[in-house]
């Protein structure tokens, strides 16, 4: 069997991009599933479970989004230089 043009060969959707999108998709999966924060204790300084988490992913979502960031912008400064890292 031949091998396809090289203009043409298929190629996959890269690393990178692969772990942006769990990177943003993580937030999403942790506050989707209500059964897991839907409680009262363990209190933080006084402050219900319930709130205190979701004030936490608050942080870890920008956290991840600026990996994300980075991770697209990498990936667009490499496919830039033409594939050189």
């Amino acid at each position: 069997m031949s091998e396809p043009p090289e203009g043409s060969r298929r190629q996959g959707v890269p690393l990178e991009l692969v772990w942006a999108g769990i990177c943003l998709a993580i937030p999403f999966g942790a506050m989707l599933w209500v059964d897991s924060y839907a409680r009262i204790d363990p209190k933080l300084i006084g402050i219900p479970f319930f709130y205190w988490y979701q004030m936490l992913w608050v942080l870890l979502s920008t956290g991840l989004t600026v990996a994300a960031y980075a991770l697209v912008k990498r990936h667009q400064r490499a496919r830039r230089d033409g594939g050189r890292p």
